[in-house]
């Protein structure tokens, strides 16, 4: 069957929001649920990071989902597989083993979120021109960090609202929440059912295994012989550096009590300044940077989307030192970090995606770029833990460290190699993936 040919906006927005959602749940989220049933932050930080792995290690399979079916079946089968597997979180939590059993099941979130990504993406490239991936970009990154927000911000609040105003103990609160980010899940499985195009197919389309490994070993060598390849590879690793640490201890310090030198928030109040103030910020960003990059290309954008990126980390910085205890003054010093990401962001991405990307493994060589991405992720993550003990436990001096690990990203976006150098806008429709 012939799937009708739909707008990118019938489709983007909601495909963009089903990867931003468990991508969250799993690297941001489950810190805390973990916080707020009492496991420590040294704990917390080493465990939720090792769930980054799949979105690392997710280029060694992604030239097999090349040689099987289309990329909307692996879209739509992963998100009814991550409906299931937040299911089965919601139900272990009230277990007494609920640590190891939420994070295996954890696991197989992050595993079906990873190769949703990977085809989801390689949907999207191959489906929409180069003109309007840049027209879209802001959109595209919008709506990822919107699911990510939903998760973080709108699912965290009703958690407090529930605790606070209806008297569930966090158990209770978290399996409602995590219950409900399964029926999202769902949903978005069912309505693409309806609306997701099959992206174009790739050369290696029905192939079989062995051809799916001639050509995972060709991908690889092919990723490795792009020019300037490990210079890129450093500007991807470390765009998002310092970010990653915030991401990780960010709400951590927002939670934490006072005497323990954090801001003493509850759910509900960081969920507020997430859900609201951080989407009306981050969608801002998001859009401007898009803006940007489409009016003035990517290459004359890319080192002022990294400094708008990685200078408002002064913020937590600024927040651990002052210790600000009216809510509304620290929802808009956070919301300058949430613009900065969602600016910067549009710039990470379009990187990778058309200065990396390009070529006969298109959906391969993204993906692999993207496990860099993540492996910062999980590099930062894994050992935030360890930089919070040396500087025994003191957010002054961890975001203080963070403020130093901000430089090297902008360093590298200056020098940042652009083999693609072409304006973009100039361009027409590119052949897809595979096509010759």
């Amino acid at each position: 069957m012939t799937l009708p040919t739909r707008h990118p906006l019938v489709w983007v927005p909601s495909l963009y929001l089903a990867m931003g959602l468990p991508n969250v749940m799993v690297g941001v989220v489950a810190a805390i649920i973990y916080k707020n049933l009492g496991i420590s932050n040294e704990d917390i930080a080493l465990y939720t990071s090792q769930m980054y792995l799949p979105w690392v290690l997710k280029p060694l399979w992604a030239p097999l989902l090349e040689t099987y079916r289309s990329k909307r079946f692996w879209v739509i089968s992963m998100e009814f597989t991550m409906a299931a597997a937040l299911g089965l979180v919601a139900l272990c939590l009230p277990m007494e083993g609920f640590f190891k059993l939420s994070l295996a099941f954890f696991w197989i979130v992050g595993f079906a979120s990873a190769t949703q990504d990977t085809c989801a993406d390689g949907v999207f490239m191959t489906t929409v021109s180069k003109t309007d991936q840049a027209r879209y970009s802001g959109v595209q990154g919008m709506c990822w960090n919107l699911g990510a927000v939903v998760a973080s911000g709108l699912l965290v609040s009703l958690t407090g609202y529930l605790h606070n105003h209806m008297g569930l103990s966090w158990v209770q609160c978290w399996v409602v929440v995590v219950s409900l980010a399964a029926a999202f899940m769902a949903v978005f499985g069912v309505y693409h059912l309806r609306v997701l195009p099959p992206g174009s197919p790739s050369h290696l389309h029905g192939a079989g295994l062995s051809g799916g490994l001639k050509a995972t070993a060709q991908a690889w060598i092919t990723f490795f012989q792009k020019p300037q390849i490990w210079m890129m590879l450093a500007v991807i690793f470390f765009y998002r550096f310092g970010e990653g640490f915030i991401e990780k201890f960010g709400p951590l310090f927002l939670l934490d009590a006072r005497v323990a030198g954090g801001l003493g928030l509850d759910n509900e109040a960081l969920g507020h300044i997430n859900g609201t103030v951080g989407t009306l910020t981050f969608i801002a960003g998001a859009f401007l940077g898009g803006f940007m990059v489409a009016r003035r290309t990517l290459p004359r954008t890319f080192f002022t989307l990294a400094l708008v990126l990685n200078i408002p980390h002064l913020t937590y910085f600024y927040l651990a030192q002052s210790m600000p205890t009216d809510t509304v003054t620290i929802a808009v010093i956070v919301s300058i970090e949430k613009f900065g990401f969602g600016m910067g962001s549009v710039g990470h991405m379009l990187y990778m995606m058309q200065q990396i990307a390009p070529g006969p493994f298109r959906m391969a060589h993204y993906a692999m770029a993207t496990g860099v991405m993540a492996l910062t992720k999980w590099g930062t993550g894994s050992v935030s833990g360890l930089l919070w003990n040396y500087v025994n436990h003191q957010y002054v001096s961890f975001f203080g460290w963070v403020l130093i690990f901000s430089i090297p990203p902008v360093i590298l976006a200056w020098l940042a190699p652009f083999p693609h150098d072409q304006p973009e806008a100039a361009k027409g429709r590119e052949a897809p993936v595979g096509a010759h």
